[in-house]
């Protein structure tokens, strides 16, 4: 007869799953972190989006595409475009500060509320369905925005430093040379 093999369950301690539940929130915010340096990246250092029109071409196309829940409006023509260049190196800046902030995992909270605010700010300019949708509509309008606003939401509330972390990093380099 063949050898008896033991073989044990794989049994997941809450540690394990803990950790393992960190990586993926870690992976999640490097991924996001990654597209908005990505799109940061284009409109810091090319010239187009801030100094060539391109912010005031896109504020323009939501407005005139009419998908704009009505508030948004007034405060797009009357205030964002009145101030137009600020608001381009806002976002441009802003954009790189939050991908930055999400891949290396330093300040992941703060700049996950400016990117909730964002997504936010741009599902309300570019995917209102209009006045007569069902309610299903209001949220397949908005999947393009929503599903990076829940991504941020999540990073608020969650904690996706606790991995793949400069401040993990950091706590744990400062640990293990505190003396004993």
């Amino acid at each position: 007869m063949g050898k008896l093999i033991s073989q044990q369950p794989d049994v997941l301690t809450e540690s394990s799953e803990a950790d393992r539940n960190d990586r993926a929130l870690a992976g999640l915010r490097i991924a996001v972190g990654a597209l908005f340096l990505i799109f940061g990246e284009y409109k810091v250092f090319g010239t187009e989006f801030v100094f060539g029109g391109g912010f005031q071409h896109w504020i323009e196309r939501f407005l005139a595409e009419g998908n704009i829940y009505p508030f948004m409006a007034p405060i797009l023509r009357g205030f964002v475009l009145a101030h137009e260049r600020w608001f381009a190196l806002l976002i441009a800046y802003g954009e790189l500060a939050i991908g930055l902030s999400l891949v290396l995992g330093l300040l992941v909270r703060p700049a996950s509320v400016a990117g909730l605010a964002y997504m936010l700010a741009l599902l309300f300019s570019a995917n209102y369905p209009g006045p007569d949708a069902a309610f299903w509509h209001y949220l397949g309008a908005a999947l393009e925005h929503l599903v990076l606003a829940l991504c941020f939401a999540a990073f608020v509330f969650g904690v996706p430093d606790r991995a793949w972390s400069v401040k993990q990093l950091w706590s744990r380099r400062t640990s293990s040379s505190s003396p004993r």
